[in-house]
């Protein structure tokens, strides 16, 4: 090529990064890519760069020489240290008014701490969020920036013509100042391991509850997702019933051992909810049972020493299946509404000024958790930007009525079945919580004065007040 002037610069090219990269180049763009290790650059420019408009270096110098100033780069290189040692090698590099997009699964606090850093080098930062994995970042994933107005509006018109359309619109926004794009892509994620424990849960009573074969199941799977549960992950889970392993012959589900691993956004999501006081059951129990996964040994000791029912399911097989069908529903609905309540109070404590209307938007396409459901949110948000729970929208809250029942008797079935269910229980127990006018936490703050003397309040006068129980 003779024009050495490339639009963006791309660091790291694992598998979302040189997906990512090709992605622009198939969009119009000259893009500049690097790799740590030179073989792995040459690899991918001979082999998978093609005729496309996409230029290497293969030393920093090079790399950074070879984009348009002011320069954007884009780091798709693994969470934690590794972030930081490639932005201090950058920065050597870098002119003031450059500009640094970290597109990893970043803890939104490394976020605020490296913006704070880099903008006393004069050097522009935006942590943002991708989602969809190596199909998404090859044909258009789902993208949360957030950071200096500015730095996004630079990038914008690369960002949106790379990310995933729905309805002609991309699902890429600006969402806020500082850490608020890897905050909503944690928050994201957390949502998704809620729905893939409900996921999981939904399949365990049918394959163990109700004994139905792989391909039953399989057929089941894509009932649903034509339906109500219309969604990526009841799309890819009808797909992976249907394989079978080369090496055995046997359904390939059969042969993967049953322990979850997990990457810690999760977990992430958890604690933060925590720290904000938000109550997020079914992500904590989605996260709770993956460390359950992991005692294998133990689980196998237990089975062998503990007794659980021994019913049999004795209803009618079709009817069950449409009502798990509507419990599931219901259940991933209520995991998104605890997902946004979390977002809401997220933005208000730290003030990014989130837009969920706009969250719900790019989540509709490219990304993990997208689903027809979010068409609903989006509208629930847009009808009433202020909303303080999904549950609370008149649309949300109506439907949510016409599946608890459903939703009552699932949780019934796991628990006469011994199979556990604890991703629709504690999603029940957050709509059922949610709906109580008054809760048992007076007992609570009575126990707590008795043996501490940590006081509790009145309903009928104002301020704190203390018992001397024992007399």
């Amino acid at each position: 090529m003779t024009d050495r002037s490339c639009d963006i610069g791309l660091v790291g090219l694992g598998v979302m990064g040189k997906n990512f990269a090709l992605n622009m180049a198939d969009k119009g763009f000259h893009v500049a890519v690097y790799n740590r290790t030179e073989e792995k650059t040459r690899l991918f420019m001979s082999d998978e760069a093609g005729h496309r408009s996409i230029e290497a270096g293969y030393t920093l110098e090079e790399f950074i020489g070879i984009l348009k100033k002011p320069r954007a780069i884009l780091l798709f290189v693994p969470a934690g240290d590794a972030v930081d040692e490639v932005i201090s090698e950058l920065v050597r590099n870098l002119e003031s008014g450059d500009l640094i997009i970290d597109c990893g699964n970043s803890h939104f606090k490394d976020t605020d701490r490296r913006e704070e850093s880099l903008s006393k080098e004069g050097v522009l930062f935006l942590g943002m969020g991708v989602s969809g994995g190596e199909s998404g970042a090859r044909h258009g994933p789902s993208l949360m920036p957030g950071g200096p107005k500015e730095a996004f509006e630079r990038v914008r018109t690369i960002l949106e013509p790379s990310a995933a359309r729905v309805k002609g619109e991309p699902c890429v926004a600006y969402l806020g100042p500082r850490s608020s794009g890897h905050y909503v892509k944690m928050v994201h994620n957390g949502i998704e391991y809620g729905i893939i424990q409900l996921i999981a849960e939904s399949y365990d009573l049918l394959r163990r509850g109700l004994g139905f074969d792989i391909e039953h199941l399989q057929s089941i799977y894509e009932e649903w997702n034509a339906g109500i549960l219309d969604s990526y992950l009841i799309e890819i889970t009808a797909r992976i019933l249907g394989q079978k392993d080369g090496k055995s012959g046997n359904p390939l589900l059969d042969m993967i051992l049953d322990r979850a691993r997990q990457k810690g956004t999760g977990k992430w999501t958890s604690r933060d909810a925590l720290d904000l006081q938000v109550p997020v059951p079914t992500i904590d129990i989605a996260v709770a049972m993956r460390n359950m996964s992991d005692y294998a040994s133990e689980r196998r000791k237990a089975g062998a020493a503990l007794r659980g029912p021994s019913n049999s399911f004795t209803g009618i097989r079709e009817i069950f299946i449409q009502e798990l069908e509507k419990a599931l529903f219901a259940a991933v609905l209520l995991t998104y509404a605890q997902g946004m309540s979390l977002l809401r109070r997220a933005s208000l404590t730290y003030e990014y000024d989130l837009d969920m209307e706009a969250v719900a938007r790019i989540w509709r396409g490219g990304c993990i958790i997208r689903a027809a459901l979010l068409e609903d949110i989006r509208h629930a948000f847009r009808m009433q930007p202020d909303l303080e729970n999904l549950t609370l929208s008149p649309e949300i809250g109506e439907r949510l009525l016409q599946a608890q029942e459903h939703l009552r008797s699932v949780v019934c079935t796991g628990v006469e079945l011994g199979i556990p269910v604890p991703g629709f229980m504690s999603a029940l127990a957050y709509y059922d919580s949610y709906r109580s006018i008054r809760l048992p936490a007076n007992l609570i703050m009575a126990q707590r004065d008795y043996f501490g003397a940590h006081r509790y309040e009145r309903t009928d006068a104002e301020g704190t007040f203390h018992t001397d129980w024992e007399s």
